[in-house]
């Protein structure tokens, strides 16, 4: 169990930190359905998560993911093409960042957040947790890494869980200082929507950089082996 909750954490952190779903949530929070709006858009974040991750974890253990306690040579191959996909995302994101002179720019969809529904939110959790184009790799690639340990079904589950729960973490903590915090809630939520719209390109290609290259490195030393 060790070895697979210890292969999701750099993965769980990467997700985490997906400086839109994070704007996307404190935007909600301040509009005045945000007490219902954002507990929905998290529930649809764990849900897509959740899903996307069970139906790769179980599809890699079914076609053989280990063997003997090692990587099988297919797992390798694809966590590079995840790496590489990464990398090129990463460069994306590198070359649209804003420069210093311009606003960052935000998806057309948030300016309607204050129109939005509960059911509506939850599906943008969803959409921005498993359909993403970043986190779908970071989802996939985590649980291609916990089948490859070859770990029993409950321990898969519950390093399953522990992805989810880190996952979640950014997204969560709004909504955290959002009831807990209350009349501060305003000042804080502010400062961090404002932070994470400017350094949003930034954000992403360094975290895409990282675990791109973890992914590949990973994959060479298990074909190496």
């Amino acid at each position: 169990m060790g070895q697979a909750i210890g292969q999701v954490l750099s993965f769980g952190v990467g997700v985490a930190l997906s400086p839109v779903p994070i704007i996307a949530v404190v935007l909600m929070l301040a509009t005045p359905k945000g007490r219902v709006n954002g507990p929905a858009f998290l529930a649809g974040w764990v849900g897509g998560i959740a899903v996307l991750g069970t139906i790769v974890l179980l599809v890699a253990s079914g076609a053989s993911a280990s063997k003997h306690g090692n990587p099988s040579t297919w797992v390798s191959i694809v966590k590079i093409v995840l790496g590489v996909l990464l990398l090129l995302l990463a460069a994306r994101q590198w070359r649209g960042r804003p420069r210093e002179d311009q606003q960052p720019g935000l998806p057309a969809w948030m300016k309607t957040i204050d129109r939005f529904t509960p059911i509506r939110s939850a599906a943008v959790g969803v959409g921005l947790s498993a359909i993403n184009p970043k986190n779908l790799l970071l989802v996939v690639g985590a649980a291609a890494a916990i089948a490859q340990t070859g770990a029993s079904a409950p321990s898969q589950a519950v390093a399953l869980a522990v992805f989810i729960l880190i996952a979640s973490l950014g997204v969560g903590a709004p909504i955290a200082i959002y009831f807990v915090m209350r009349d501060r809630a305003s000042s804080i939520l502010g400062g961090m929507h404002d932070w994470m719209a400017r350094e949003n390109a930034t954000i992403m290609s360094v975290i895409c950089l990282i675990l791109g290259a973890k992914l590949i490195g990973d994959a060479i030393s298990a074909l190496a082996s």
